[in-house]
């Protein structure tokens, strides 16, 4: 079964209003970076990941700061375009003021 099938009708609204096409959620999907955050799972195409495809011919320069974040049942809730990623680094926690 294909990811695509399993995509909710808010995720296909977002597409056509973002104008994000079906090819750049199956690179992220081939390509991008997993990242868990917030109760989701975020497949990302940055920079990096653009580059490694390009080492192997494949042409994602259009596709890059595509985020696609899925349920944690596996369905595509949402996918959105943003070049900045460092929301998604994981947060360091920070010492406790001493009182």
């Amino acid at each position: 079964m294909s990811a695509i099938a399993l995509m909710t009708e808010h995720a296909w609204a977002r597409l056509d209003g973002r104008r994000i096409p079906l090819a750049a959620v199956e690179a992220a999907f081939t390509w991008g970076r997993r990242v868990f955050a917030r109760g989701a799972e975020i497949f990302v195409l940055g920079r990096k990941e653009v580059a490694k495809a390009a080492r192997f011919g494949a042409h994602l320069a259009r596709f890059e700061g595509i985020h696609v974040v899925c349920a944690p049942d596996g369905a595509i809730v949402t996918a959105y375009r943003n070049s900045d990623l460092r929301a998604l680094r994981p947060r360091r926690r920070g010492r406790r003021a001493s009182r």
